[in-house]
């Protein structure tokens, strides 16, 4: 069977700070499973070949590239996360977006009551929106 997975690409050994603030951070987040470069390379020894992560329940995999490339992350690609209360969507917001930066501040839009966009401290886009 065809099947698309998100995939996240990090640069400069980033990738497992990054899961680890996720899985913290996300509820229904967690680490599957993770491989990584050895001793004989090409990447760092250590760093991220592939990790298949959930994030909010949604597979996703992850790469720390030991190539530098001339672009990262853009927000027109995001997460799109439904949060169940307020609560909960006032708390993702704030700790996605520590550290990172506000696309839009969290607010009623007239499309949903409470919907906010951050970039994280990783350059990855987050939509919070309460349900």
């Amino acid at each position: 069977m065809t099947r698309a997975t998100p995939f996240l690409m990090f640069q400069h050994g980033k990738a497992e700070a990054a899961l680890d603030f996720y899985v913290e951070t996300v509820p229904g987040s967690r680490i599957v499973a993770i491989e990584r470069f050895g001793a004989e390379g090409p990447g760092p020894e250590g760093t991220i070949l592939r990790a298949h992560v959930e994030i909010a329940g949604q597979p996703v995999m992850v790469h720390d590239s030991f190539i530098v490339h001339g672009f990262d992350f853009t927000p027109s690609w995001s997460f799109f996360v439904e949060c169940a209360d307020e609560a909960e969507t006032e708390r993702l917001f704030a700790a996605l977006g520590e550290g990172g930066g506000v696309l839009m501040p969290l607010d009623n839009y007239g499309w949903s009551r409470r919907f906010g966009w951050v970039s994280d401290r990783f350059g990855v886009a987050w939509q919070v929106n309460l349900q």
